[in-house]
């Protein structure tokens, strides 16, 4: 697969972010899409593999569309500037932990676990986490996971323990997490290599205890 055919489109739609611009590039749109969609159906096979509970899914129902919600934003540009995907049984719509990806020039990343859990299972994951300390303290704290992933997402972060927990227990820092997030910036060269989905899965390999603690956590 050729990123460069596809990174170059994100580039220039990065400049030219407006309807006029992309309707003239549909057809460049069409052909990264497909490209895209086609690096995802590759990728998932060896992600079902290591994570049987992802089951059956395909690349439409994990990908993300590449046109952006702007109804109340003050950013009024039509288009997302990468393309991005997440495998979990039940595609993006799911509310379980998977696997993401994210690509765009620069600033592409891989990442996993949940992202903005209902109060329900926020409240099952910190109870888990209350339950279990060692077991997810194992996880973060094994050498492969620390140095790919040395620290989940902050955005969000409780400032006090929520109700209910003491600020004595050993990882409140965990429970006042809002999202349970993993994430490993990647650079361009990353994907101008060759076996991009074998090097892909090394990450998402150390990734995979993370996720399935959470899935556990919320059944």
């Amino acid at each position: 697969m050729d990123f460069r055919q596809l990174f170059n489109f994100l580039a220039q739609l990065r400049i030219h972010n407006d309807r006029n611009w992309f309707n003239e590039h549909k057809q460049e749109y069409i052909k990264a899409r497909e490209m895209f969609e086609t690096f995802v159906n590759a990728l998932i096979p060896p992600l079902s593999e290591l994570d049987v509970s992802i089951g059956m899914v395909t690349a439409p129902e994990c990908m993300f569309r590449i046109y952006r919600d702007i109804r109340f934003s003050p950013d009024k540009t039509p288009y997302k500037t990468h393309m991005s995907a997440f495998v979990a049984k039940g595609g993006r719509k799911t509310r379980q932990a998977g696997y993401y990806i994210h690509l765009k020039p620069g600033e592409s990343f891989v990442s996993g676990g949940i992202h903005s859990p209902d109060a329900a299972e926020l409240e099952s994951i910190r109870q888990h986490i209350y339950d279990y300390p060692d077991k997810i303290r194992a996880i973060l704290d094994n050498k492969p996971f620390k140095t790919l992933f040395p620290k989940l997402m902050e955005e969000d972060k409780l400032k006090n323990p929520p109700r209910g927990y003491s600020k004595e227990f050993k990882e409140i820092d965990l429970i006042k997490n809002r999202h349970f997030v993993t994430y490993h910036m990647l650079d361009d060269k990353f994907f101008m290599q060759g076996n991009v989905i074998e090097r892909l899965m090394e990450l998402y390999k150390v990734q995979y205890p993370f996720n399935v603690f959470l899935n556990e956590a919320i059944g």
